[in-house]
């Protein structure tokens, strides 16, 4: 299942660059994952970062284990994550930042898919919100962090 959303907020690109790639910090801020561990972090060219990330996330009905790669790159404004291993059969997720007269745009893209088809029509049937909710807690985590837009 495919999904893009497009947000603008009055944050600058390197803001959201950093606080989308911190994965460390996740379980801080998005209620959901709760806890997140990371290995082979490394620097593949100035201004651009790789570190392979587990997270553990736990619903009432539901508790799992997923590792990503983690790509982020300052000098193009993007994040990207793809599938190192979990209960998914795919997964890839890009968030691309862009400069705008009232902040950042940020256009935000997720590509998934379960390997049971249970989860895999839970998550569908909420897929709309469930993006959405997870959108918030950056836009929350922005407020908290960066009091002062744009700075």
């Amino acid at each position: 299942m495919r999904h893009a959303l497009t947000k603008i907020l009055p944050y600058s690109v390197d803001q959201m660059v950093a606080l989308v790639g911190d994965v460390e910090a996740y379980p801080d801020f998005i209620p959901w994952i709760t806890q997140m561990r990371t290995w082979n972090a490394l620097t593949r060219a100035p201004g651009v970062t790789q570190v392979d990330a587990e997270a553990g996330v736990g619903f009432k009905f539901l508790s799992e284990r997923f590792a990503t790669r983690v790509l982020r790159d300052e000098n193009q404004g993007r994040v990207e994550v793809a599938l190192l291993y979990g209960p998914f059969r795919k997964l890839s997720n890009i968030w691309a930042f862009y400069p705008d007269p009232a902040g950042t745009r940020i256009e935000f893209s997720i590509d998934f898919e379960f390997k049971t088809r249970l989860l895999d029509a839970l998550l569908k049937a909420n897929m709309n919100s469930a993006i959405e909710r997870l959108i918030q807690c950056f836009v929350e985590r922005a407020e908290l962090l960066y009091a002062s837009p744009k700075a």
